[in-house]
């Protein structure tokens, strides 16, 4: 089975960026849709983003980060990425990524079977 990690959080100004990775081992993304979910202190889980499988790489976003978020994957490496741009404090969570054998991606958390390890981002005022 494939076993996702998430990285590359951190500490960051408001208006700054960090790049989050999405590592997997045990196995390869190769048909596997990838997406990028968030949670932030005593709110849910949210789809913020996600990428289907190199068959069908459509991208989508959640409107809270619609122009200031970009996901792209790079599938030989089994790495996919979430660069954030213009972040906001309202942007603080736990951040993760999550997998499907599945060409088409989707933001609902229910789409997924495999989740891994998060990442926390934490941006100041």
């Amino acid at each position: 089975d494939v076993q996702l990690q998430a990285s590359g959080g951190g500490l960051v100004q408001a208006g700054g960026s960090l790049r989050l990775s999405c590592a997997a081992s045990g196995g390869t993304f190769d048909g596997y849709a990838i997406g990028w979910f968030r949670e932030a202190p005593g709110k849910t889980r949210e789809g913020i983003s996600c990428i289907g499988s190199s068959g069908d790489a459509t991208t989508y976003y959640a409107e809270s980060v619609k122009g200031r978020f970009t996901i792209s994957s790079d599938y030989a490496k089994n790495t996919v990425y979430l660069q954030m741009n213009s972040l906001k404090p309202e942007d603080t969570a736990d951040y993760y990524c999550v997998a499907v054998l599945f060409p088409r991606c989707h933001l609902g958390r229910s789409w997924y079977d495999y989740w891994g390890q998060g990442t926390l981002v934490t941006v100041s005022s």
